[in-house]
């Protein structure tokens, strides 16, 4: 009855969704893999919050290079893990990070250079600030920044990708991502490999600023996108199934499946 599925035209149905299949569970795993490292980066996001902050040494090795070179960045498990620090803020080199959304309004991160005993330094986004009136693209004015020694406790975050062009404008740095290789080359000393995200500041932060929030990886999505795949998958091998037998019935000369209505048979008993 079956034995129409080892001719060429079948085994090619049956190779095509077969390889249709495997694609299918393929792109399920890769799915699995995304939900699950980013099941992980949430895990660390809810560690740092959580957890007693420790010295900047334990989470982050100091630059090797020389002035206008960024240092090693953080290992994955060290990342936005909580540290403490104490140096002095460089007002000479406020970095303004333009188009950062926080509760839905654009304005800029300020982010400054904390100088520490070794001459080395740990940039420190201090927090978000809204533009001037004017526009989106309009400096803000900024509260004074501390003088002498701050103690900053924050959680350590990797350079961001896609940095663009470094500007100064009315004597701060410009720019649209705290991108570290490219920031570090307009500073006159070696910086850390991560920045910092501020939580808590002495002297305490001006409280025009406001805390930049850590995003959660949307990890469900993902595994949403794995029962997707494999639901996928699943039918079509029933999909094969159900075709191969519509065509055995076909061939035996059966075309349908529904009950017959007594009633109207007109075939006597």
């Amino acid at each position: 009855m079956y034995r129409f599925l080892l001719t060429p035209r079948w085994l090619g149905i049956l190779a095509l969704t077969l390889v249709a299949a495997l694609v299918m569970v393929w792109l399920g795993n890769w799915q699995l893999d995304r939900y699950r490292g980013r099941t992980a980066v949430n895990e660390r996001i809810d560690a740092g919050l959580r957890m007693a902050p420790v010295p900047l040494r334990e989470a982050l090795a100091a630059p090797t290079g020389g002035p206008g070179t960024a240092g090693p960045p953080p290992t994955e498990e060290r990342t936005f893990t909580r540290v403490t620090v104490t140096g002095r803020y460089d007002t000479d080199n406020i970095v303004l990070v333009r188009g950062r959304t926080v509760e839905s309004k654009v304005g800029f991160e300020v982010v400054t250079p904390l100088v520490l005993a070794d001459g080395t330094a740990v940039l420190v986004d201090r927090g978000w600030i809204p533009p001037a009136p004017g526009g989106a693209m309009a400096q803000p004015e900024l509260p004074a920044t501390p003088t002498g020694e701050v103690t900053v406790e924050g959680r350590v975050n990797v350079s961001e990708s896609g940095g663009g062009t470094v500007t100064r404008r009315e004597g701060r740095l410009e720019t649209r991502r705290i991108a570290l290789p490219q920031l570090a080359q307009e500073l006159p000393y070696p910086v850390h490999g991560a920045y910092l995200l501020l939580d808590e500041q002495t002297p305490a932060a001006d409280p025009v600023f406001k805390a930049v929030p850590v995003g959660h990886a949307n990890n469900w999505q993902n595994l949403g996108y794995v029962v997707q795949w494999w639901i996928f998958a699943a039918m079509t091998l029933f999909g094969y199934g159900w075709i191969a037998r519509r065509e055995a019935r076909r061939l035996a000369g059966v075309t349908d499946d529904r009950p017959r209505d007594r009633a109207a048979d007109p075939t006597p008993a």
